[in-house]
């Protein structure tokens, strides 16, 4: 009977986990600085796992944008686990958000990434690095504890030894490798920002990460891994004034 019902929940999570693949268009809620403007900047902000695409308005982050004047319009689409699950965030960014942007004169993109979202956001940059201005992680996801461990044993990225790797099969690795073929060829990480707080559960793979990073783009506040956290984290980023002159 324990055998059964082991087998049961398995294909219960494998179904849970297949439903949750998606191929599907993104779905967006777009924002303009102001309705009659004609920008050429565009910020799109990634959500969380657990959060939503409506909580960059709902918890402020759209409003600062707009009570700043910052030459940005704004787009959040709902770009949730499926996405990730089924390994279509990145075609579907392209083809839902950037390219349909860049033919209405968008010219600048900015991403922003919370938790998951700070995945996601590398995760395109890797691929398409020439799409995108710059970059700005809020408390990212990157990794599990096993890989972080690794990398941290080793005393860091750049003397991490990531070995023999199927990159279809092992995406952390991947994404760390190529973080580390990206720090040695420029010594540091172009136009790429990392705010997290100091009692985040992520906050082992936020500083290893951040060795990598100009000292100015990397900053933290008090807090874990909390939406309060992360928007005061967003808050430290606009007042550096990165995006004022864009």
């Amino acid at each position: 009977m324990k055998i059964l019902q082991q087998g049961l929940l398995s294909i219960l999570i494998i179904l849970i986990l297949s439903s949750c693949s998606t191929n599907a268009p993104l779905k967006s809620l777009h924002y303009k600085i102001e309705e009659s403007s004609s920008q050429k900047n565009m910020i799109i902000f990634l959500r969380g796992r657990g959060g939503s695409h409506e909580d960059f308005a709902s918890d402020g982050f759209i409003e600062d944008i707009k009570t700043r004047k910052l030459p940005f319009d704004m787009i959040a689409p709902n770009a949730h686990f499926g996405y990730y699950f089924g390994e279509t965030l990145v075609p579907r960014l392209k083809a839902d958000i950037i390219e349909p942007a860049r033919e209405k004169g968008y010219e600048k993109f900015w991403l922003v990434g919370v938790s998951m979202g700070g995945l996601g956001a590398l995760m395109y940059t890797r691929q398409y690095p020439e799409d995108i201005e710059g970059v700005c992680l809020i408390s990212p996801f990157l990794g599990y504890n096993k890989i972080i461990r690794e990398i941290d044993n080793a005393g860091g990225v750049r003397q991490w030894n990531p070995g023999e790797f199927n990159p279809d099969n092992d995406w952390q690795r991947m994404l760390w490798h190529w973080l580390k073929q990206e720090a040695e060829e420029s010594k540091q990480l172009p136009n790429t920002y990392l705010g997290y707080g100091t009692e985040d559960s992520f906050k082992i793979a936020h500083e290893l990460l951040g060795e990598l990073l100009p000292g100015d783009h990397v900053f933290s506040t008090a807090g874990g891994h909390t939406p309060k956290t992360m928007k005061k984290v967003w808050e430290i980023f606009l007042e550096k004034n990165v995006l004022k002159n864009q």
